[in-house]
């Protein structure tokens, strides 16, 4: 078992910046991370996702915007956000696979993640 929280979210104009934060309970080192995102009214979809020292992985819209970086020793994982649009307002959630998951680390689906965190608020106006 992971516990996740989020923190960082807020509102901001149109071509601002935020950095979110996600801490863990437990040992990220070699596990699959993902931020997520859902608005109103939309399924939930992949933002990024980092494993081990491996590359971050990111959703096509994210078009360079954002970078997804983790501090092992803190457990905590990031999530910056540049040049943030309206269409980026959305609850964004942290999410991890368990240990002994074998399935693909990928923003493709949630499906594979197995922890979530509660949740953070960006609203971005234009």
């Amino acid at each position: 078992q992971v516990q996740l929280a989020e923190s960082g979210g807020g509102s901001v104009q149109a071509g601002g910046s935020l950095t979110l934060s996600c801490v863990a309970s437990g040992y990220i080192g070699n596990r699959c991370m993902g931020w997520f995102r859902q608005a109103p009214g939309k399924e939930r979809e992949g933002v990024a996702t980092i494993e081990g020292y491996e590359r971050p992985a990111y959703a096509d819209f994210v078009a360079g915007r954002f970078t997804s970086s983790k501090d092992n020793a803190k457990k905590t994982l990031y999530l910056q956000m540049n040049s943030l649009k309206p269409e980026d307002t959305a609850t964004y959630y942290c999410a991890a696979h368990s240990m002994s998951s074998r399935r693909p680390c990928t923003v493709d689906t949630s499906d594979n993640f197995d922890y979530w965190g509660q949740g953070t608020q960006v609203t971005v106006s234009s």
